[in-house]
């Protein structure tokens, strides 16, 4: 059977209609209007940080729950209105969003913001303290009011803690510009690691995210699924069986937005008119596949070896596995692989 030629490779799937009006709104990255059950955390966070729009210095902020309970989202909507209201009233203020698994190095965090503010600074080569003088001047150029989000900080501070001990301290040599923190994690315990001194100053103020319930996982997917999915594409049972699953997984919202949007991939991909029950279990497996495969393809080398170990002898008839064989195949899949 021949190939379609490259100008007809998707036409006939251009033909299925779509089940979605933006599906952009079920991905994490989006912010939305509007954040259900999260109000006394949006009201707590805008109070620490008005002093931004009468010229001062907030306060800096350590903001934690488990994954999905809205840290991010909340930051970043206070940080949205913040910048809106200080155009509004004429104070220069910034809210830079870093994401510390990405920029996961002192270097490159120092990097990006001082480029943030006109820098032309390399991505390796220049030590630490040259770029961040660099970045001193370049924020310190006129009077400004700048929050930096630092989101998964835990990351940034099991490399060490140099950047943050620094810029919790950066306020004291400048003269026009004033520097304010928010530090976002998944990990309650991460402050064990810092240095008495960053512990202290980088948590002036902490904000707690407790998990949602089903209920509240349900009003969030309403939400989000009437601008993301067209009209009576999802039947009833999909909102609530994507909210039971996520509830499961310590309240995640974040998990119910991906089966979401993944149940009406699955369903698009099949040419349905609807979203149902079958398509968030098969969304379910994926996204839990999806994760095992991604968790192994992380692990270090030599757990990768172990782990093959144990399945080359498991599919060779053993079953009782001992960590002696193990480590026989093992050692020997080192020498192999070197």
């Amino acid at each position: 059977m021949e190939n379609k030629s490259l100008d007809g490779l998707f036409e006939d799937l251009l033909q299925n209609e779509s089940l979605f009006k933006n599906k952009e709104v079920l991905r994490p990255s989006y912010t939305p209007a509007s954040l259900p059950h999260r109000t006394e955390q949006v009201n707590t966070l805008a109070t620490i940080l008005v002093s931004a729009l009468r010229g001062d210095t907030p306060s800096n902020i350590l903001i934690y729950g488990k994954t999905g309970t809205g840290k991010t989202a909340v930051a970043r909507y206070v940080g949205i209105e913040l910048e809106r209201k200080s155009d509004d009233i004429n104070i220069e203020c910034s809210v830079l969003y870093l994401n510390c698994e990405v920029i996961d190095t002192q270097y490159r965090l120092l990097a990006n913001l001082a480029k943030h503010f006109g820098e032309d600074i390399p991505m390796t080569g220049w030590p630490t303290d040259q770029v961040f003088t660099k970045f001193k001047e370049a924020i310190d150029a006129r009077k400004q009011v700048i929050i930096i989000i630092l989101d998964e900080i835990d990351k940034l501070v099991k490399k060490g803690d140099d950047v943050l001990y620094n810029l919790s301290r950066i306020n004291t040599d400048l003269e026009n510009a004033k520097v304010s923190m928010i530090g976002i994690s998944n990990d309650l315990k991460f402050t064990e690691f810092l240095d008495p001194r960053v512990k202290s100053s980088l948590g002036e103020e902490e904000i707690i995210f407790p998990p949602y319930d089903a209920e509240q996982i349900s009003d969030i997917l309403r939400q989000r699924a009437s601008i993301a999915y067209k009209e009576n594409v999802l039947d009833e049972m999909v909102i609530p069986l994507c909210s039971a699953f996520a509830a499961q997984e310590h309240g995640d919202a974040r998990r119910a937005l991906d089966l979401l949007r993944v149940a009406g991939e699955l369903a698009e991909r099949e040419n349905e008119t609807h979203v149902g029950e079958p398509h968030v279990r098969r969304a379910q497996e994926k996204i839990e596949i999806d994760r095992i495969v991604e968790v192994v393809r992380t692990l270090p080398t030599q757990s990768k070896l172990a782990l093959y170990s144990v399945m080359l002898l498991r599919n060779n008839g053993y079953r009782n596995v001992t960590t002696g064989e193990v480590y026989n195949v093992y050692r020997q899949l080192c020498v192999n692989v070197d």
